[in-house]
């Protein structure tokens, strides 16, 4: 065997892997931020509040800690989500920041086969339970459901959504019912090597109140795939584009650090 043709095979054999490789990574990519992905999942998100709607020239702040697992029930498939915040809130008739952990909160989404295994479609029930302080907290007990969708059939262009309600049943009789519906829209745009923007600003209801909060966000994040484990940070700032009632964001900046760990 001549040795041009031993220093040729392995440049040919990493080509005909390069296409496999590529491929790979845009898959990686593509469901780095889907929320149902088969994957299990860690995320560290912080919402730095810039301004508050009331009261004014107030900040605040929202650091997320994120575990999603996937499980069976039988056949069937599942994907279970547990959040716990730590709130920085200005409180009290003098208004100084208090800091400490916020209501704990989970779905579980049953996984809908939707005969695409590119696009997710999950819903199921949703709890919140009032782990936080008292100033930080809710004070109540509640549930509802979660439902979420994501259609990653194009390489390029991601999309979805995540809608939740909850309603209090129980806890403090002092403290406001919970009545609150939110809205999340996904929108991503993969500029290549991993590089991608981002749209992900949560519409909120309050349906006690009338209350309401509809942001638009713009941001740009990167996804990098080892072995094992993807990677996926990025930084989203947010504005109000409509808004009605005190505590609600005029802007804040999303930051988030997720990773995904295969199964």
């Amino acid at each position: 065997m001549s040795m041009k043709y031993l220093l040729a095979s392995p440049v040919l054999a990493l080509a005909a892997c390069l296409p496999a490789m590529a491929q790979d990574a845009g898959a990686a990519a593509a469901q780095a931020n889907n929320p149902l992905a088969n994957f299990t999942a860690l995320n560290f998100h912080d919402y730095y509040i810039g301004e508050l709607t009331a009261p004014e020239d107030k900040s605040a702040n929202q650091f997320w800690v994120r575990f999603a697992k996937p499980f069976k029930i039988g056949e069937s498939n599942w994907l279970l989500r547990a959040s716990l915040p730590v709130n920085s809130s200005p409180v009290g008739t003098n208004l100084s920041t208090v800091t400490g952990f916020g209501d704990i909160n989970a779905f579980a989404a049953y996984l809908i086969d939707t005969g695409n295994p590119a696009v997710s479609f999950g819903i199921g029930p949703l709890v919140n339970a009032p782990s936080g302080k008292d100033e930080v907290g809710s004070g109540k007990w509640s549930a509802g459901f979660a439902n979420v969708l994501f259609n990653a059939e194009s390489a390029k262009f991601q999309y979805g959504y995540l809608l939740t309600w909850q309603h209090s049943f129980a806890g403090d009789d002092d403290r406001a019912n919970v009545n609150l519906g939110a809205f999340q829209p996904f929108a991503m745009y993969q500029l290549g090597n991993g590089a991608y923007l981002r749209s992900t600003g949560i519409m909120a209801y309050n349906f006690e109140n009338d209350g309401y909060s509809v942001p638009l966000g713009l941001g740009i994040g990167k996804v990098i795939q080892t072995p094992g484990t993807v990677y996926n940070i990025f930084i989203e700032p947010q504005w109000s584009v409509a808004d009605k009632g005190p505590g609600w964001p005029e802007w804040q900046v999303f930051v988030g650090f997720n990773m995904q760990f295969a199964n």
